[in-house]
């Protein structure tokens, strides 16, 4: 069976201690791991890119970004992703495993910023040229202390990825007015409960009144909170974490539709049709013929 690579973070270092984080400019990031990121991919690690000058199409869970100047993208690990760059291609890119952030911290962990915590939020932020000036600061001093010797160098890098983090929270909730209220922030905490539920169950279960048992509120309440942070039903949700699970397995995997349908909780292959075509617009052999085309 063909399975989609998942690429660990020493893979891109040549060092004998390999270290659970990896900063490098994007050109010199292309020339050393080209052998390893020109086909789709997956990570283990969560990732940031910050893209300084040229252009091209960034692709993450078939979500096509436009890169331009002050394009800022963040994976999660698990999704498949692949880009299409101009020669031209400037910018920046770091990678840490999850222990390596949140052994350092007590109570911040890395799926608390939204970018990294739900697969329903964008990956893609777009700077202005003040804001992609104080990055390409903050992502150069992170580049510079990762290199060098200095005395308590993890806390300083790792002071450097929260300050990006952070800001680009901050800066997302421009767009987002539920981040901005504390009510809001508790609503996207249980939303992000919901996900990881999702994530953990979604084969088996597909009905709201699971999660919302396992949440411990009511069916109404658990549609209420979804809706307001994604403006979506939580049907909608559990089915497009299905459906985007099918597209990944239709492209990469050597199994027959009826075998995908049935890992994904289809006993009725009909049914597991209906359900790709509401949520996508075309069936499951239709996406496979376009996305290949």
């Amino acid at each position: 069976m063909n399975s989609i690579s998942v690429l660990h973070i020493d893979l891109f270092q040549n060092g004998k201690n390999p270290s659970d984080f990896y900063f490098n400019t994007m050109k010199n990031h292309l020339v050393v791991g080209h052998r390893h990121i020109e086909r789709p991919h997956r990570h283990d690690f969560y990732a940031a890119v910050l893209f300084t000058g040229g252009n091209g199409v960034h692709e993450i869970d078939f979500q096509k970004y436009e890169v331009s100047e002050g394009s800022l993208f963040f994976l999660s690990p698990g999704q498949i992703h692949s880009w299409e760059l101009s020669a031209d291609i400037e910018g920046y890119i770091f990678f840490c495993s999850q222990e390596f952030y949140e052994m350092h911290y007590v109570n911040q962990k890395l799926r608390n910023f939204p970018f990294f915590g739900s697969v329903s939020f964008p990956r893609k932020l777009q700077l202005n040229a003040l804001e992609l000036k104080e990055n390409i600061h903050l992502f150069q001093e992170l580049g510079k202390e990762h290199l060098s010797k200095n005395i308590m160098k993890n806390g300083l890098v790792l002071s450097l990825m929260s300050q990006i983090f952070i800001n680009a929270t901050r800066l997302f909730s421009r767009d987002f007015d539920t981040l901005a209220s504390t009510a809001g922030l508790s609503y996207f905490k249980h939303y992000q409960d919901f996900e990881n539920l999702v994530e953990q169950h979604f084969t088996e279960h597909k009905s709201i009144a699971y999660y919302a048992d396992l949440l411990g509120i009511s069916s109404k309440h658990l549609n209420r909170i979804v809706q307001t942070v994604v403006q979506k039903t939580a049907t909608e949700v559990i089915t497009e974490r299905v459906v985007l699970e099918a597209k990944r397995m239709l492209m990469y995997l050597d199994e027959s539709l009826v075998e995908i349908a049935f890992r994904l909780g289809y006993e009725e292959y009909s049914y597991f049709v209906r359900v790709f075509r509401k949520s996508s617009g075309m069936t499951p052999t239709q996406f496979m013929r376009k996305y290949k085309a």
